[in-house]
C-alpha cells in the first residue's frame, strides 16, 4: 500500500482513501503511540487525532519522505504534547501499569507475554530518543533513512542512536537477568 498515493487522493476529495490510510496504519500507530504513553486509550485517542490533523489541516505532503514517517512524526509530537499535559497534571504513579496476562492464556503465551512486558518496561527506561529509534527499526521495520524523517535527525546520527541504545537496552536486560536465550 502506497500511502503518498491515498493521502493524496484524500486530498482530492476520495474518502475512502482515509479509509484505507486508518485501515493500513491505524493498529501500527496505536502500538507506536502506546510505547510512549503505556495506556491503551490514550494511544487509541493519538492515533485518533493524528488523523483528525490529516484530515482537518490538510497540508499538502512533500514528497521527500515516505507518508509513513510524515504519520508517525504527527504521532510521535501528539504522544509528546499529551506527555507534557500529563506531566503538569498527574502523578507518575498513576501513569505507569502494564496489563496482566488473562486466564485464558495458555502457560506459553503466558510467560512470552511475561517476557515481552519485561523487555518493555526496559525499553522505557531508556531516552526517548533511545526508544523511538529501536521502535521505529525492530518494531515498524523502518530504514535509516525513515528513521532520520521521522525524529529529525541525520542518517549518521540514526545508526549512531541505534548502536548506543542496542547497548543500552542490553545492560538493562542484563541487569534484569534476561539473557539472549530469553530473547
Amino acid at each position: 500500500m502506497n500511502g503518498t498515493d491515498s493521502y493524496l487522493r484524500f486530498l482530492q476529495g476520495d474518502t475512502s482513501a482515509l479509509e484505507e490510510l486508518v485501515r493500513a496504519y491505524g493498529d501500527s500507530l496505536t502500538g507506536y503511540a502506546y510505547c510512549f504513553l503505556r495506556d491503551i486509550a490514550a494511544a487509541e485517542d493519538v492515533m485518533e487525532d493524528t488523523f483528525a490533523t490529516l484530515i482537518f489541516k490538510r497540508k499538502r505532503f512533500t514528497e521527500r519522505s515516505p507518508f509513513e514517517a510524515y504519520l508517525f512524526r504527527i504521532a510521535r509530537n501528539k504522544c509528546v504534547d499529551l506527555l507534557r499535559k500529563r506531566k503538569r497534571e498527574t502523578p507518575i504513579s498513576e501513569i505507569i501499569g502494564f496489563d496482566v496476562p488473562s486466564q485464558e492464556d495458555t502457560e506459553k503465551s503466558a510467560l512470552k507475554r511475561k517476557r515481552d512486558e519485561k523487555i518493555f518496561e526496559c525499553l522505557q527506561r531508556l531516552p526517548e530518543n533511545y526508544r523511538d529509534v529501536l521502535y521505529l527499526t525492530y518494531y515498524r521495520g523502518f530504514s535509516a533513512d525513515e528513521v532520520k524523517r521521522a525524529i529529525g535527525k541525520s542518517k549518521k546520527q540514526v545508526y549512531n542512536l541505534l548502536a548506543r541504545s542496542k547497548t543500552a537496552l542490553k545492560q538493562i536486560l542484563v541487569k534484569e537477568g534476561i539473557t539472549h536465550e530469553d530473547l
